[in-house]
């Protein structure tokens, strides 16, 4: 499958894989999932196929870069894409002079995935829209 991830200013097709990995299929409510940021963030949209199947909320707060909201269509995990996501992400804080660390809020279950990509846990299990996350972190 050929994948292609970059920035977008395809809001909308973003905000539609989120509702439909989230909040549809994850149960997140959706006053929980649309939180207002999205005006002030950087977006990433995986393409397969001209078909978006993958997107991230980039953040930056001061010299931290936060990546959230990162999701992938249930027909296309397993293939790279949310690995492929990450490594943009990273990518464009790593850009930013001034963005010296990234962190982002996992949910337990992908803390393996995020610890391959070089992030480390820190902090207590909390629970987001009622799922389990940790912190993690990578320091540029």
């Amino acid at each position: 499958m050929n994948v292609t991830v970059g920035l977008t200013d395809d809001i909308a097709a973003c905000l539609a894989l989120r509702r439909t990995v989230f909040i549809e299929e994850q149960g997140v409510p959706e006053a929980e999932e649309v939180d207002g940021a999205d005006g002030g963030a950087r977006h990433l949209l995986a393409l397969a196929g001209g078909s978006p199947v993958g997107t991230a909320r980039l953040l930056v707060k001061g010299d931290t870069g936060k990546i959230g909201r990162v999701c992938v269509l249930a027909g296309a995990r397993g293939q790279g894409i949310g690995a492929a996501l990450i490594r943009a992400a990273v990518a464009e804080f790593a850009a930013l002079p001034a963005v010296t660390t990234v962190r982002l809020g996992a949910q337990t279950h992908a803390l393996g995935f995020y610890a391959a990509l070089g992030f480390v846990a820190t902090g207590p299990e909390y629970l987001d829209a009622g799922i389990a996350h940790r912190d993690m972190v990578l320091a540029l």
